[in-house]
C-alpha cells in the first residue's frame, strides 16, 4: 500500500486531533446552540456536496510531513468518495453498507456491517463532514468557539474505547453557509491529520456512478 493509503487508514481507522488553536473563549451553551441548530439546518439541506482537498498527515515514526490532494464528493444519506490524484492515484468509496478501495492495481471490498472498525470510522467520517457529529452526545462532549470567520467546535471523546485511539477531533465550520472547511484529529498517540476542504460546490447533480462500487 502506497503512503496515500496509509495515511487514509491512520487518519480514519486510528483517528486523531492538532495542537491548540489560541485562547479562544468558548460561546455560552445558549449560543452554541443557535449554532449548533444551523449546522444541523445546513446538513439536512445539502443534498450533494463536491470539494477539492488537501489532507496532510505527520506520523511520529516519519520526519516528514505527508501531503495529498484530491476530490471530495458526498451524496445523502450514506454515499461519500475520496478520490486521491496527487501524489499517487487511490480511491476510496463509501456506499451504505459497503467500502471499496482501489490502491494502483489493487482493489479491496469491504462489510461494514461484518468489521465494528470500520463501521465506527463510517459513522465518525460522515457525522463530521455532515457537521451531525456535533449532535452525538454519546460519544463526544462538544464545545463551540468564534474564530473570526469560523466556528470552531472540538469534540472530545466520553466513550471510553474511543479515548483509546482518539485525543480530539477539531471541526471549522464556514459561517455563511455553516459547512465543514477543515477537519483536524489528532490519535491518543499525538500523530495528526489535517484535512482542508476548497471550491466547494454545494447540491449540484452528482451522478451516482461516482458511488458505484464494481
Amino acid at each position: 500500500m502506497n503512503k496515500i493509503g496509509l495515511s487514509f487508514i491512520f487518519a480514519f481507522s486510528a483517528l486523531l486531533q492538532f495542537p491548540s488553536l489560541g485562547q479562544v473563549k468558548p460561546l455560552s451553551a445558549a449560543d452554541a446552540e443557535m449554532v449548533k441548530k444551523s449546522i444541523s439546518d445546513a446538513a439536512k439541506s445539502t443534498v450533494s456536496l463536491e470539494a477539492g482537498f488537501i489532507q496532510t498527515k505527520e506520523l511520529s515514526v516519519i520526519r516528514e510531513q505527508i501531503i495529498s490532494k484530491g476530490t471530495f464528493y458526498l451524496k445523502k444519506t450514506r454515499l461519500l468518495r475520496w478520490e486521491y490524484t496527487d501524489p499517487f492515484a487511490y480511491l476510496i468509496i463509501f456506499n451504505n453498507d459497503r467500502i471499496y478501495i482501489k490502491d494502483e492495481d489493487k482493489e479491496n471490498h469491504i462489510n461494514i456491517q461484518s468489521n465494528k472498525v470500520f463501521r465506527e470510522v463510517n459513522n465518525i467520517l460522515l457525522g463530521a463532514v455532515q457537521g451531525t457529529l456535533l449532535l452525538d452526545t454519546k460519544n463526544f462532549q462538544c464545545s463551540i468557539f468564534d474564530q473570526h470567520d469560523q466556528f470552531r467546535a472540538l469534540l472530545v471523546p466520553v466513550n471510553q474505547k474511543l479515548k483509546e485511539t482518539i485525543s480530539e477531533i477539531t471541526l471549522f465550520f464556514n459561517k455563511s453557509d455553516y459547512t465543514v472547511e477543515k477537519l483536524v484529529m489528532r490519535e491518543a498517540s499525538g500523530d495528526y491529520t489535517r484535512i482542508e476542504f476548497m471550491s466547494k460546490k454545494i447540491n449540484l447533480k452528482i451522478p451516482d456512478e461516482k458511488f458505484a462500487i464494481p
